[in-house]
């Protein structure tokens, strides 16, 4: 199987470490979340290592969620409260959970992990099927700049000691608005690959996915702090509505 089709890829390679990279703080998302949850239960898709929905379910809500990876939920059963949260691995664009929830969510650009545009749009119209009438559903990604990928292919030096050196390549087809990412690391050990791909989108197209999936856009911000969204931004907070 490859990097386009295996939902649980990134997990195998990178739970061991994932929580020690710097992913961002996540008590801005919380509050931000916590205040659409509207008393849950609540239900995050790619729910990782719990980076967010720990602190969520900290606050009462009954968080639940989807991952692909069960090296991932491994990791988030081993802290405080991990064990608590129910977690069905599976691919988060089938959505395979029964019930109906007040909120979802999905941040840190994780839509985009799902590279075909036909399982993008089975993500939200399969959320749409679990939330409850007037129940929300919460994206957070990256808006592209079309200077990042101004090539086909981009090489970058990530880091050199005496000891390794980690460079990341990028093949990009602009076209379909993937790209294949390849992180190597050669050390005394021998050569270390981590593949990674991504399928990005502009927040009017991600729009268009939801309206086609019977959701509506409510709210729109730069960043998790409610900072106004515009032409300028680099990211994007969106709210839509069943």
């Amino acid at each position: 199987m490859s990097v386009l089709d295996d939902p649980g890829l990134f997990g195998r390679l990178w739970a061991d470490t994932y929580d020690g990279t710097d992913n961002p703080d996540p008590t801005a998302a919380v509050h931000f979340l916590a205040d659409r949850a509207d008393g849950g239960p609540v239900l995050e898709l790619a729910i990782g290592t719990g980076r967010v929905a720990l602190p969520l379910a900290a606050r009462g809500l009954d968080v639940s969620g989807v991952e692909a990876s069960e090296e991932m939920v491994a990791k988030m059963r081993a802290k405080p409260g991990g064990d608590q949260i129910p977690v069905v691995v599976g691919d988060m664009a089938d959505v395979p959970v029964t019930g109906t929830y007040r909120l979802a969510y999905l941040v840190f650009n994780t839509l985009f992990n799902l590279v075909r545009v036909e399982r993008q749009q089975d993500c939200f119209r399969n959320v749409a099927r679990v939330l409850a009438p007037g129940g929300g559903f919460v994206i957070e990604t990256f808006v592209p700049d079309p200077a990042d990928f101004d090539r086909d292919e981009q090489v970058r030096m990530r880091s050199v000691t005496e000891d390794s050196a980690t460079i990341r390549l990028h093949q990009y087809d602009r076209a379909a608005q993937t790209f294949v990412r390849q992180t190597i690391r050669f050390d005394s050990e021998g050569v270390h690959l981590k593949p990674f791909a991504m399928r990005y989108c502009w927040p009017e197209q991600i729009d268009e996915m939801a309206e086609r999936a019977g959701l509506r856009l409510v709210e729109r911000y730069a960043d998790w702090h409610r900072q106004p969204f515009d032409s300028t931004s680099r990211s994007h907070i969106s709210v839509y509505r069943k």
